[in-house]
Parts: structure tokens; C-alpha cells; sequence
């Protein structure tokens, strides 16, 4: 039996908001814009295909789930949802919030401006509004 564990740079990179079914949320300790990921809890997965069907339904579930919060949230002028993994393997879903006067728009956010971390009660409070928006849209 093989444990599901979580990419090192994921880690480092961002904090735990709440576990659903299939995937971990995570939030990305990066001010410039609310950006969530979803990392499916399986192991040695690098693509939405490498999911079982059952699996890539929940998955897209969860996305629309989470999409729901973060629109509601933060009234996006465009919300980004990608699969990217150039620099981390492991399936990881982006969803990041974009306004039309953030720091990269029209642009990609990646290679635009450094991160900037949340001090720790910003990165609390950030969690514990997504993870409040998150349970009472699952919950209905």
C-alpha cells in the first residue's frame, strides 16, 4: 500500500485550508492574488488522464466547488483554472483569482512580479475565510 505525499516545492509553497474527497486545498502564500490549488491525494500522478474516470469527475466537481467560493469571495474580473506542472510534477489544479488591475494583468501571473507571503494573520484569516466558504457550499 502507497501513501499519498505531497511535493516538497507544494509544500513550501503554500498551507493546507481543508481536504475534501479527493483533494487537498491549498492556499499559495502569495498576496498579489487569492490562488488556490487542488492536489489530488494519489500517488504518482503528474495528468488529469493518469485519474481514474471516477476520479477525474470528482475532480472537476471539487474545481467547481472551490471556483464557486472564490468567485462569491473575492468577485473576480477573471477567474484562471490550470493544470500546469512544468516546474512540479504532481497533479495540482491552479485556481487564481485575477482583476483587471492586479499586479500581472493582462498577463500570466508566473515570472511577472516576485511572490509576497501573507504575514501569518493575514495567511490565517485568508484560510479560515476560504475554508468557512468552502464547508458551507459543500455542506448544502
Amino acid at each position: 500500500m502507497t501513501f499519498f505525499v505531497l511535493h516538497p516545492q507544494l509544500e513550501k509553497d503554500s498551507e493546507l485550508v481543508t481536504e475534501l474527497m479527493l483533494c487537498s486545498v491549498r492556499l499559495i502564500n502569495d498576496i498579489n492574488y487569492p490562488w488556490l490549488i487542488l492536489v489530488p491525494k494519489v500517488d504518482n500522478i503528474s495528468d488529469v488522464i493518469d485519474l481514474s474516470d471516477v476520479q477525474q469527475r470528482m475532480l472537476w466537481q471539487e474545481s467547481a466547488l472551490v471556483s464557486r467560493a472564490l468567485k462569491h469571495l473575492f468577485t473576480p474580473d477573471k477567474l484562471n483554472v490550470a493544470a500546469l506542472g512544468n516546474m512540479v510534477p504532481q497533479l495540482h489544479l491552479h485556481h487564481i483569482v485575477r482583476y483587471k488591475n492586479d499586479v500581472s494583468w493582462p498577463k500570466p501571473i508566473w515570472g511577472q512580479v516576485p511572490s509576497k507571503a501573507y504575514s501569518d494573520k493575514q495567511l490565517s484569516k485568508q484560510i479560515e475565510l476560504i475554508k468557512t466558504e468552502i464547508k458551507t457550499r459543500n455542506d448544502q
